[in-house]
């Protein structure tokens, strides 16, 4: 049997087998778009609920101030943020101030969940009430 007779006849498993399309094209496999933990937040933040990134919530209000004070976490930041909240939960610790660098974060321990961020230039002149601890990363 000749090659030029097998185009066109479908083996099974073997992508591209089937019969050509009539314009000559070459049909691509359908491509999945990728979904990162990004683009997950983004979306969360628009239905206007809770974000969870490696285990740490942020509430919408934390959300908003992160994105509005252009304030950027990392995996390493978000490892930092988790280690620091398990050791504030080890001490009793309910609500706590974590301070990373030129940043400080409001969190409810027991719910692994950011309340809210403030940047190096808003934290100067705040009073944080409501604390019951404070982590310096």
């Amino acid at each position: 049997m000749a090659i030029d007779r097998l185009q066109g006849v479908p083996v099974p498993g073997v992508p591209g087998t089937g019969p050509a399309p009539q314009d000559g094209r070459v049909p691509r496999a359908p491509q999945q778009p990728k979904q990162d933990a990004a683009f997950e937040q983004v979306l969360r933040q628009q239905q206007g609920g809770q974000t969870e990134v490696a285990g740490i919530k942020f509430s919408a209000h934390a959300q908003q101030r992160l994105l509005s004070r252009n304030i950027k976490l990392g995996d390493a930041d978000l490892q930092k943020i988790s280690d620091a909240l398990a050791r504030a939960q080890k001490k009793g610790a309910r609500e706590a101030l974590l301070v990373m660098r030129d940043l400080a974060l409001i969190v409810s321990v027991p719910h692994r969940t950011v309340i809210t961020a403030v940047d190096g230039s808003s934290m100067r002149e705040n009073v944080f009430t409501n604390i019951d601890a404070a982590v310096i990363l």
